[in-house]
């Protein structure tokens, strides 16, 4: 038997996403599951499938870019928030008007 536990794999979460973003990656689903332990992983494998897509996202310092808005349970999130197994996040755009 191994000295160390294994460590716990990511689980799937429910992401749902903009259509603003939908429409700059053709076959994007409005929601789909994903496994990933934190958002930054979350944003890691949109980006294995739909290339380019963390950019829209994240910025250079890496951080959630400013008009893009994370909700992990209806809470507002960073990329090193966590998730749990069948948790929901929300990826929304920011409205701006004047």
């Amino acid at each position: 038997m191994s000295a160390h536990a294994p460590q716990a794999s990511p689980a799937p979460v429910l992401v749902r996403l903009p259509a603003a973003l939908r429409a700059l990656f053709p076959g994007a689903p409005r929601q789909l599951e994903l496994e990933a332990a934190t958002v930054g992983e979350l944003f890691d494998g949109l980006e294995a499938r739909w290339p380019g897509m963390r950019d829209r996202l994240c910025d250079s310092r890496p951080a959630v870019r400013r008009n893009i808005n994370v909700f992990v349970e209806g809470r507002r999130a960073q990329l090193t928030t966590p998730l749990a197994p069948g948790g929901e996040v929300d990826i929304i755009t920011a409205i701006s008007g004047g």
